[in-house]
């Protein structure tokens, strides 16, 4: 097990490598109902057009009015972005346990790099979801950074480094849709297309990330640790990718007592269902504000402002603080705020009644996910912790990826 010095030293490396990530992913949060409006006017005969053409059907089917098509298109975007990010993360994780976590999480930046790279260059609608295929593909290094605090952190320090995972998406949510929004609004103004630089910001921000991960990060996973088979780990991964086996934690069949496979499978469905919710919202909030209240990229880059700055003082000043025997009723405490948070939401007709439900809204998830992931990580011996783990993430994943689909149609 890794020395204290060794575990804050990766816990660290881990939180500033994330911290670049989500600068750059949640940038572009408050510039979607601007970009699809932008696809919508530009690309002629092209690929929005023609999904426009032909989901007639199936948007009288649902009762979708036509000014709304660009919430189903975002919410489809984000549903196929977090479904690949479901089905490619297992894979990769289960490459990195047996070469490594150093070799597999640098594919991973070079892809999201791509990813932006191709976004400078989407004047096309096509050209923008190939960017969120590639993005969605290559984002294993979440999973990969919570596998990191997995390796180094002894179990009951271990909420101490998914605390500060979830420090640095909050701190992403605070910074990044500003700089976004306000990169947005300044290129409005210069010559060219206005979302190229923001998307050259993302650039720029992956490239230092892969030089800081090349030269600061110190493999965590030891040689004598690691897998042998690689085909034994693709085998594992397709399981993480089976919903039914998924929800029943089948890798854990015959290894972890049924006691706690039970108890398992009651967490998990929690946790997906949570998830689930809270993604729809997340992801239809730019849609929400920008039809109702006429939120400009700028008012809602404040308003991820206002949530992620909820997160980060509430994760950074007591979450992480919080002691073991207190994170379930902590958890159960955050499930329970985030029912009058969505009534809130549904039913703001001003500002302030929507402010105070996104408040609630934040305080909740900034509580459930990392206690939650502290609960899911004290099951199974140190030999199978890592198939508990990799469950719980998957479960996850699967709710985001289905989240926001549901939510842009209902």
């Amino acid at each position: 097990m890794a020395t204290k010095s060794s575990q804050n030293g990766t816990g660290y490396v881990v939180f500033i490598s994330l911290l670049f990530d989500l600068l750059a992913f949640t940038m572009i949060l408050p510039l979607f109902p601007s970009l699809l409006d932008y696809y919508k006017q530009n690309d002629s005969g092209g690929l929005y057009q023609w999904l426009e053409q032909h989901i007639s059907v199936f948007q009288k089917t649902i009762g979708v009015p036509d000014k709304f098509n660009g919430v189903l298109f975002g919410g489809i975007l984000g549903s196929l972005f977090s479904f690949l990010q479901f089905a490619s993360s297992p894979i990769l994780g289960g490459i990195s346990d047996v070469y490594g976590r150093k070799p597999v999480m640098i594919i991973c930046l070079v892809g999201i790099l791509s990813s932006y790279i191709i976004w400078s260059k989407a004047t096309t609608f096509s050209l923008f979801v190939w960017s969120r295929i590639i993005g969605g593909l290559s984002k294993g290094n979440v999973s990969l950074s919570m596998a990191i605090v997995t390796d180094v952190y002894v179990p009951e320090k271990r909420g101490r480094g998914m605390a500060m995972i979830g420090i640095a998406f909050s701190v992403g949510f605070v910074f990044g849709p500003m700089i976004g929004a306000a990169y947005a609004k300044w290129s409005h103004g210069q010559e060219g297309v206005w979302f190229v630089q923001p998307a050259l910001l993302a650039v720029a921000l992956t490239i230092i990330n892969i030089i800081f991960v090349t030269f600061a990060f110190n493999e965590s996973l030891p040689k004598k640790n690691r897998a042998s088979s690689v085909a034994g780990k693709l085998s594992e991964a397709f399981t993480y990718i089976n919903v039914i086996d998924l929800f029943k934690f089948k890798l854990l069949d015959g290894v972890v007592p049924s006691e706690d496979i039970k108890k398992l499978r009651t967490l998990g469905t929690v946790y997906f269902t949570y998830l689930f919710l809270y993604s729809g919202l997340e992801f239809t909030l730019t849609f929400l504000t920008h039809n109702k209240f006429g939120y400009t990229s700028m008012q809602q880059g404040w308003m991820f402002f206002g949530i992620g700055i909820t997160m980060a003082i509430l994760q950074g000043g007591w979450v992480r603080r919080i002691p073991p025997a207190r994170t379930a009723k902590t958890a159960t405490l955050g499930l329970l705020l985030i029912a009058p948070s969505f009534i809130c939401v549904g039913m703001a007709e001003s500002p302030p009644l929507f402010i105070f439900g996104l408040f609630l809204y934040a305080v909740s998830t900034s509580i459930v996910v990392p206690c939650m992931t502290t609960l899911a990580s004290h099951y199974g011996s140190n030999a199978h912790k890592g198939k508990a783990m990799g469950t719980f993430r998957s479960l996850g994943a699967l709710a985001r990826a289905v989240g926001p689909v549901f939510a842009s149609i209902c």
